[in-house]
């Protein structure tokens, strides 16, 4: 495979960079116009949805106003009084006609309220806007003539706008008779100034495209857009593609929804500033150049970075090769180094295992020596009860001589008690000189505690000290009776010595408090004397193997270390708290209460 110089790279990279460079310009363009197209086109979208949402809502405000204001002719026109006064005006009262159109026009906010003849004469009005000309303009008369519901929109005497509805008035005798109608103005003052509210422009136009409501008083009258019937009339708006521009507004772009109202023939704008397209369309346009100027710096970036990696691999070839060659020369040596350090932890391993085997043969022969040093103590637990048996049955030779048989069962049971007595003893002290097995039992604590102290008991009462016991009744333990005996009498026998001290006799008052609580699935258990305590300074090494604070020939210094090994083969922990009194040492021992809490721990 031929190799690539050096030169060839070079120039390869170069053609590779104009490529680039190339495909940036393009994709600039293109992306630029597929922005500003999507951008324009979401934002035109959203103004024509907000445009569409203020139309609708305005055409409903709108009818709502007209609906108030078409129920009104038709109620007046069944009014007796108001027949009266077109059937007979000679005997009507039309003071009482004056004050019923004033009250309806003032109650419903209408401008006026008129009533005319058939042929469109007014004859009253509430507020005298109402004139003959303009309802026979307006072609009301022959629409009410029809009995239909007459519409209408007026251009007052004074030049302002209104909307008129007209209901037809029926004869009293014969009702089939048209003999006038009602004509109601309705007001849009109101609904313009509604508008004004809205930032937005909202107008109406009639059907010759003619302003004829808007929130913008400027454009009233005016033509909205060129009409080939009108062509010498300047409309307010011009086309300009998907937009509405407006000359009179600085030639502001606006986008247009527009809604046809079929029973009043008019038909409602509004519009919305279409500045947020233009600003969206160049917002999307600055994005995706900036997104392609710098997509194509990545791309030249990584262009160059491969260029510079390529000559670097050439360079580190070339140290690779040599390094290849110290390194097979290296191997040989480390080869040798290897066999040798193997060979030294397979001895280093022989030597830990002896030495742990020496340390598990020092913490029993440290148990030994304990029950070397109960012995003297235990021999007077056992003369006791030897010289109570001997006695009892020097009684029972007596009584059976003289016949005394009844009393006899009685003095075998106190033998037989003694007897156990002397068992539990020996039985308590072979477990504890017993290496522990593996296999560890549920155990009540009350009970080895008692146990242990059978131990040690002599021991505190000859050196002076008081044991008391403060144990929650029913507190069990996932120990086993051996574990539990060696912490509790390693625990009291080092408290004794502390306080009996070289003179073996403690001081007066000298005490032991052990208690054991429950915590959970947790056993608490405190050992706590008012001898000296402990230095601070020696509390991190006290669990340590062979270390003792007695003189030399006193103790091995296991007794301590024997109980953290056994609290931590529990999955426990020991440790040393300050006692309130600010004397003494108090050991706390967390252990375990169920077999599941001690697989959970493991």
């Amino acid at each position: 495979m031929a190799t690539t110089s050096g030169a060839q790279l070079r120039k390869r990279y170069r053609l590779i960079t104009r490529m680039v460079i190339g495909i940036t310009v393009l994709c600039l363009a293109l992306a630029v116009w597929l922005a500003r197209d999507w951008a324009g086109t979401r934002a035109r979208t959203a103004l024509s949805a907000t445009a569409e949402e203020s139309l609708a809502l305005q055409i409903e405000a709108l009818g709502g106003v007209m609906e108030k204001y078409r129920l009104i002719p038709p109620l007046l026109s069944r009014r007796d009084d108001v027949r009266d006064y077109l059937t007979d005006g000679t005997t009507a009262d039309p003071d009482r006609l004056d004050v019923l159109l004033k009250s309806t026009s003032a109650a419903s906010g209408a401008r006026d309220i008129a009533i005319a003849d058939n042929r469109g004469n007014v004859l009253a009005s509430a507020s005298g806007l109402v004139e003959t000309d303009t309802v026979v303009r307006s072609g009301l008369a022959e629409t009410v003539a029809q009995r239909r519901l007459g519409r209408a929109a007026l251009r007052l005497a004074d030049g302002s706008r209104a909307y008129a509805f007209a209901s037809h008035i029926a004869g009293l005798e014969n009702p089939g008779e048209n003999i006038g109608m009602v004509l109601v103005l309705v007001p849009f003052g109101a609904i313009e100034a509604n508008w004004s509210l809205s930032s937005h422009p909202i107008f109406v136009t009639d059907g010759r495209e003619f302003v004829f409501l808007s929130n913008r008083p400027q454009w009233a009258a005016r033509l909205w857009t060129a009409s080939i019937a009108m062509p010498d009339v300047e409309p307010l708006s011009y086309t300009s593609g998907d937009f509405i521009r407006i000359p009179e507004s600085g030639n502001r772009l606006f986008v247009e929804a527009a809604r046809t109202i079929p029973i009043l023939g008019w038909t409602m704008h509004a519009l919305v500033d279409a500045s947020p397209v233009v600003m969206a369309r160049r917002n999307a346009a600055w994005i995706a150049a900036l997104a392609v100027i710098l997509a194509g710096m990545l791309a030249l970036f990584f262009a160059i970075r491969q260029e510079a990696a390529s000559a670097r691999a050439r360079r580190e070839k070339a140290q690779s090769m040599r390094l290849e060659r110290l390194v097979r020369d290296r191997t040989a040596e480390l080869s040798e180094v290897n066999l040798a350090l193997r060979q030294e932890n397979d001895a280093r391993r022989q030597t830990e295992k002896q030495l742990r085997e020496t340390q598990d043969e020092l913490v029993h022969a440290a148990k030994l020596a304990v029950i070397g040093q109960m012995s003297a103590t235990l021999s007077h637990e056992y003369n006791q009860p030897l010289a109570a048996i001997k006695t009892y049955a020097a009684n029972a030779e007596k009584m059976i001589k003289r016949g005394k048989y009844a009393a006899v069962p009685d003095v075998l049971a106190r033998i037989g008690q003694m007897v156990d007595r002397m068992n539990a003893l020996s039985k308590t002290l072979l477990t504890f000189s017993r290496k522990p097995g593996t296999t560890l039992d549920t155990v009540p604590v009350e009970t080895v505690i008692a146990e242990a102290l059978i131990l040690v008991g002599q021991k505190a009462k000859k050196a002076g000290v008081s044991v008391v016991t403060d144990i929650e009744p029913g507190v069990t333990a996932h120990t086993g009776r051996v574990r539990l005996s060696q912490i509790v009498v390693n625990l009291v026998g080092n408290a004794v010595d502390a306080m009996a001290g070289d003179d073996a006799a403690a001081p007066a008052g000298s005490r032991i408090e052990i208690s054991a609580r429950s915590d959970g699935d947790r056993v608490r258990i405190k050992i706590a004397d008012n001898g000296p305590g402990i230095d601070p300074a020696v509390r991190e090494k006290v669990f340590e193997p062979f270390f003792t604070t007695k003189p030399v020939g006193s103790g091995l210094g296991l007794g301590l270390s024997i109980v953290d090994s056994v609290v931590r083969d529990l999955r426990g922990t020991v440790r040393i708290e300050q006692r309130d009194e600010g004397h003494g040492a108090c050991f706390v021992i967390d252990i375990p209460a169920t077999e599941r809490q001690a697989e959970a721990a493991e």
